[in-house]
């Protein structure tokens, strides 16, 4: 794998600082009232959607989860249509009738984010199944939690990548809690990566914390994909700073312990090593973040204005 060019690096800090600050602003929007539903942050994981997204090619394939909207940032969704979204806007993705947990954009290869626990699993599977008939290079990967890693879809996608050799990577984001339950509660093994035997393929464990890392796992299972050796299965162990929804009291963990991991932040840690290695100043660093912060203040203040949809569309884009 060819080293990372100073360019791809502001790229990555860039991409993780702008899901940073559409997180924190999407909190905002949900107190103020103005959204609708509900939202779930990823504050804390973006190293994860940042560094697999950066090996993958614009025609790649992705799907998402119920917290999902620094998957479709890492893979170039428009942060105006995604927050127009988040507040039921005429202008969002889906026109306003999808809200958070359901953005997709064919155009950048985000398949869909997925209300349902382990939805995206067969799609991306599906996905796969077709870049291999077609053979047209693609590759798709399936982002999950490690909520989801129970469910018997991964079982039966899982299984069938693997007989078939579809390109297909299946990357799990251990952020250590289901909704409040901690992982070691409802899987016995300790070690997640484990899991990839039973169906013949690697397990690769990675620090999710560390965006760098991400991407060189993330370009060997992307190699091994496209050279038609099959899937990889990924665990990439993380955590969420916030709780698992706006409205989470977060009391079944400790202060002290999520301290412990805001420490490991991920985007700090990116700044400290480019600062120490010379790839970039305190002052092109600051206007990155005062660029991105613009960039959802924007969005924010255009999707507050926006008109709501037209009820007429209510039954559009739906299969009958």
């Amino acid at each position: 794998m060819a080293a990372l060019t100073r360019e791809q690096m502001l790229h990555m800090f860039r991409s993780m600082a702008q899901i940073r600050a559409f997180e924190y602003r999407a909190y905002e929007l949900y107190r103020e009232g103005v959204m609708r539903g509900t939202t779930h942050a990823y504050v804390g994981e973006e190293a994860i959607a940042v560094g697999v997204c950066s090996a993958l090619n614009q025609d790649d394939t992705i799907t998402s989860t119920h917290r999902g909207h620094g998957h479709c940032i890492a893979k170039g969704g428009d942060v105006n249509m995604m927050m127009a979204e988040l507040l039921g806007k005429e202008s969002g993705y889906s026109h306003g009738k999808g809200g958070s947990m359901h953005i997709a954009d064919i155009d950048k290869g985000i398949l869909g984010a997925n209300g349902i626990v382990g939805g995206g699993m067969a799609i991306a599977t599906g996905a796969a199944l077709s870049a291999k008939y077609l053979n047209n290079g693609k590759v798709s990967v399936c982002f999950f939690g490690d909520g989801a890693l129970n469910q018997g879809i991964l079982a039966e996608s899982m299984n069938l990548a693997a007989v078939w050799k579809l390109p297909v990577i299946f990357v799990c984001e251990n952020n250590q809690f289901a909704m409040s339950a901690r992982v070691q509660v409802m899987t016995s093994v300790e070690d997640l990566a484990l899991r990839s035997i039973g169906f013949g393929i690697p397990g690769v464990n990675v620090d999710g914390m560390d965006v760098l890392a991400v991407f060189r796992a993330t370009s060997e299972a992307v190699e091994r994909a496209r050279a038609g050796q099959g899937p990889t299965f990924i665990v990439a162990t993380t955590y969420r700073f916030l709780g698992h929804h706006v409205g989470d009291p977060l009391n079944y963990r400790t202060k002290e312990e999520t301290d412990v991991w805001r420490e490991k932040d991920a985007i700090e840690k990116l700044r400290s090593y480019m600062l120490d290695n010379g790839v970039a100043s305190e002052d092109e660093i600051a206007e990155i973040e005062k660029d991105v912060q613009g960039k959802v203040d924007v969005a924010a203040n255009a999707a507050k204005a926006a008109v709501e949809p037209d009820p007429k569309i209510l039954m559009d884009d739906i299969y009958k």
